[in-house]
């Protein structure tokens, strides 16, 4: 056996930190026989792919089948697993049987990914798997992608389909952004008006932000409780934990659109149309705190994830200047300006959902004015917020708008949809390296891992944020799993040409420019 090399390459991506490819095929028909425990979501998880996409029916038995009889095995026992153990895998190919090991069902999970990335993609038969063996663990425990809602709205189906292909790069947390000054996303039985009012718009800006153009076709949705619910299984399912994001104390213009009983003014207010930031946002009074407890309340209920996000960004202190509560507010706690002010909202918050047995993560924002004692950052202005807080001895995600902002464009902006700016292009993804050189060694196990963001203030439809995600998703697959090499990014290429064929067999949309010579 020999390892892959770019003249031997496995469509696998993100590349598994050891595989070996060996002699011969494992063909693949309907003589072939899943061993696995009689639960296994896993188990079903292949057959019921296999049927979908290449009309085979295994069959699933657990009692090991004879010798003679081709089998893909699933073994929930490796003595030798370390590191993140649980994600931990093994998957061995030859041509008689398959063996999938591992510690626990996330990693047998993502064998499964391993293995549907070597399934054919040409219809033509027999199908043929390559002899393999493949040792396998990610780097980083926080391996996310986001998806905003907000600015426009996407079906259950879609937000299915997209945990899908998080599940197929091995990607471990989907960060769900619901709410924004654009559109209140999420029921909330306690306050029906959230998503009454505060989820829909009078209209939208049309072309790009410096034009000021507008629509007036009212726009919006919501998802409810249940259908909450169902995301939230579906993605646990496949191994992936979803984030809620709360926007607070900034970005609140949908919310007191439905109680402006929650600002410093006396409004009115409405959803926004346009993008930007807005000074109106929640003022930090009693009535306040127990909405967003409340609110909080029914979102952690919904969300069972370690960690909720509650925004925590661009919130302009304009109205707070002005604010009497406010100011009286700042000097009976002895602050020294309205930063600490939004600092002492953050930790008050803080302690509400750690009562709750949570944490808090927050956009970089909340180091302003002293970080909340227990908070996670979020890095996206640089990695600078990110090293601060490392070196306080806080949890950080890093999502910096120089790699992992996948609403810029991707390519010269004069073959490109409509786009916020910039430019971000797969080779510069593959570059990124999420823990800052100016971090100790000590200090750089506090980087739990990256992001990208999908903000989709330019992308009104499915297709839209499809394109703007594949392919740059894979070159951040390979960074957080830990095998990117920006010095053979050659390699990663000619993988991902192969792995093309596959998001074409899913109907992925996706950005051809990388790969046109």
């Amino acid at each position: 056996m020999h390892l892959a090399s770019a003249q031997s390459p496995l469509p696998l991506i993100p590349q598994p930190k050891q595989a070996l490819i060996g002699k011969g095929d494992f063909t693949l028909d309907n003589d072939t026989r899943v061993f696995a425990e009689e639960n296994s979501f896993e188990a079903k998880f292949l057959i019921d792919y296999i049927e979908k996409q290449y009309g085979i029916k295994l069959k699933k038995t657990s009692v090991m089948p004879k010798e003679d009889v081709p089998v893909i095995a699933f073994n929930l026992q490796i003595p030798d697993a370390t590191n993140f153990d649980r994600e931990y895998y093994t998957l061995e190919v030859n041509p008689k049987r398959i063996d999938i090991s591992a510690a626990a069902t996330n990693g047998q999970f993502y064998a499964v990914q391993s293995l549907i990335e070597l399934l054919p993609t040409a219809k033509s038969k027999p199908f043929k798997i390559p002899c393999v063996q493949i040792s396998d663990a990610p780097k980083f425990k926080w391996r996310g992608m986001h998806l905003d809602v907000c600015r426009h709205f996407f079906s259950v189906d879609f937000v299915k389909k997209y945990i899908d292909c998080l599940a197929l790069y091995k990607f471990n947390t989907f960060h769900w952004h619901l709410t924004d000054d654009q559109g209140w996303r999420i029921e909330i039985k306690k306050y029906p008006k959230l998503t009454q009012i505060g989820g829909w718009r009078n209209g939208t800006m049309v072309g790009h932000y410096n034009e000021q153009r507008y629509d007036t076709i009212k726009y919006g949705g919501f998802y409810t409780q249940q259908q909450i619910k169902e995301v939230v299984d579906y993605a646990q399912e496949r191994h992936i934990t979803v984030v809620p994001e709360i926007e607070m104390p900034g970005h609140a213009l949908a919310a007191l659109s439905a109680y402006p009983e929650l600002a410093c003014t006396s409004g009115p207010f409405e959803a926004a149309k346009g993008w930007g930031v807005f000074d109106d946002v929640f003022c930090p009074k009693e009535e306040t705190f127990s909405f967003l407890q409340n609110v909080l309340s029914e979102v952690m209920d919904l969300f069972p994830s370690a960690y909720i996000h509650i925004g925590g960004d661009e919130c302009p202190k304009t109205r707070w200047k002005a604010c009497a509560h406010c100011q009286g507010l700042i000097k009976e706690l002895g602050l020294k300006d309205e930063h600490g002010l939004q600092s002492y909202f953050i930790t008050r918050i803080e302690k509400y959902v750690n009562s709750k047995g949570r944490k808090i993560i927050g956009w970089d924002e909340i180091l302003e004015g002293g970080l909340a004692p227990n908070a996670a950052v979020m890095s996206w202005r640089g990695t600078e917020g990110g090293t601060a807080a490392a070196k306080l001895n806080h949890n950080v995600v890093m999502s910096p708008g120089s790699h992992c902002y996948f609403d810029q464009y991707q390519a010269d902006p004069k073959t490109q949809p409509l786009a916020i700016g910039g430019l971000i292009t797969l080779e510069k993804v593959y570059s990124f390296n999420p823990v800052p050189e100016a971090l100790s060694t000590e200090e750089s196990q506090y980087i739990l891992g990256a992001q990208a963001n999908v903000w989709t203030e330019y992308m009104q439809t499915e297709d839209d944020v499809e394109y703007m995600v594949f392919p740059r998703i894979s070159a951040l697959a390979e960074v957080l799993w830990g095998t990117a090499d920006p010095t053979r990014y050659d390699d990663f290429t000619n993988r991902l040409s192969l792995h093309l064929r596959l998001l074409d067999k899913w109907k992925v949309t996706y950005c051809k420019v990388p790969f046109k010579n």
